[in-house]
């Protein structure tokens, strides 16, 4: 079948060739683009939420939009000050509970130790 194949190659039509050139096209512009266009907006309403339970100048904020590989990267550093709770609904300054978490050094399980 080799020898078939070497003595009469098949024609590549236009319909391959094209959908090739198309294949690298879309894998360029996929490889160009540096983040997706949902990360400007997800950051925006993160640090909008944040700012409704403690209060947050832009100095205190570190945004990093990046790419590892295939994946897209959008870390958010934000600098709380102790005494920078605002209040909620309720009128209180927090939950107890949470309050007591915090002072115990209790970190989530996603925070990484510095």
């Amino acid at each position: 079948m080799r020898l078939l194949n070497l003595l009469f190659p098949e024609r590549r039509t236009s319909a391959v060739i094209a959908r090739e050139r198309l294949k690298i096209v879309l894998a360029h512009e996929r490889a160009s683009r540096q983040a997706p266009d949902f990360l400007p907006v997800l950051q925006k309403e993160l640090l909008d939420v944040i700012g409704r339970y403690v209060e947050i100048r832009s100095d205190m904020i570190r945004v990093n939009l990046g790419r590892s590989g295939d994946t897209s990267l959008l870390e958010i550093n934000v600098e709380i000050d102790g005494g920078g709770v605002k209040p909620t609904k309720n009128g209180a300054a927090g939950d107890s509970k949470e309050t007591a978490r915090i002072d115990q050094g209790v970190a989530a399980p996603w925070v990484r130790p510095s």
